[in-house]
């Protein structure tokens, strides 16, 4: 499978500009799944009335068209307001018009996240292209019992928006969550400054099972692509059987 990672700088509240950017950077490549940053549409930001729009709204209509057309599936975080309450969602839409969402379980209490948004419960897999992916969002790359499954997944994504400040945990975290799982991590961040004057440095990366970096976007603007090859990560584990030694227990 050829997975995408898609790193830029997201303008705040310009939805239509954001996803211009992303049909541009998205232009001639040719990829399985495409993985865009945490609430890519608009920027993050905690004021959940301000940003957030309709479940399955206009961002996630855009999502499935794009998906439809291009042949591949798309990851990526939106503020949406359903029910009554505001949820920090990942969307997951394959091209055959399969889709579902993660909402992120642990909310930002530094920057206040958790007063406006509603923390999720579930966590989700989803399979495509023989490739067993978890979603994730962001701050929940410092959980690590919330990144492992009994039976393990191929492909754990984070779509986030990690400052620069924080980028050591960010380059030291990602690899750390690919070896303890066994599997390849994808990471994307965006880069540019936020509403709020906070820089972005990107670090947008893929780790192999051994926490190799396999993609790196550095700092810049871009699109990389690289393959992934299950076989190969179903392979290491028959011979280095960690998982069967991993501690049993139940996540309240």
């Amino acid at each position: 499978m050829k997975v995408a990672i898609l790193q830029f700088d997201i303008k705040h509240l310009d939805r239509e500009g954001n996803i211009h950017t992303i049909e541009r950077l998205l232009d001639g490549v040719e990829c399985d799944l495409v993985i865009l940053p945490e609430m890519f549409a608009t920027g993050y930001c905690i004021d959940a009335e301000q940003v957030s729009e309709p479940a399955e709204g206009a961002t996630y209509s855009w999502m499935k068209r794009i998906s439809a057309e291009g042949g591949f599936g798309i990851m990526g975080s939106v503020a949406v307001c359903d029910k009554g309450n505001y949820f920090n969602r990942m969307y997951i839409i394959l091209p055959d018009g399969t889709t579902c969402h993660y909402d992120k379980r642990h909310l930002f209490t530094f920057a206040g996240e958790e007063r406006t948004f509603a923390r999720g419960t579930e966590r989700v897999v989803v399979e495509w292209k023989g490739v067993r992916i978890l979603p994730l969002i962001c701050y929940d790359l410092r959980f690590p019992v919330w990144s492992y499954l009994p039976g393990g997944v191929d492909l754990i994504v984070y779509s986030a928006s990690w400052a620069a400040s924080r980028a050591g945990a960010w380059d030291t975290l990602l690899p750390a969550r690919a070896v303890e799982n066994q599997a390849w991590v994808a990471g994307v961040n965006r880069t540019g400054i936020d509403h709020e004057g906070t820089p972005y440095n990107g670090h947008s990366a893929i780790y192999d099972h051994l926490g190799r970096k396999v993609a790196d976007c550095g700092e810049s603007e871009q699109v990389v692509v690289v393959e992934l090859q299950p076989e190969k990560i179903a392979a290491f584990r028959e011979k280095f059987r960690a998982w069967q030694d991993a501690d049993q227990f139940q996540i309240r």
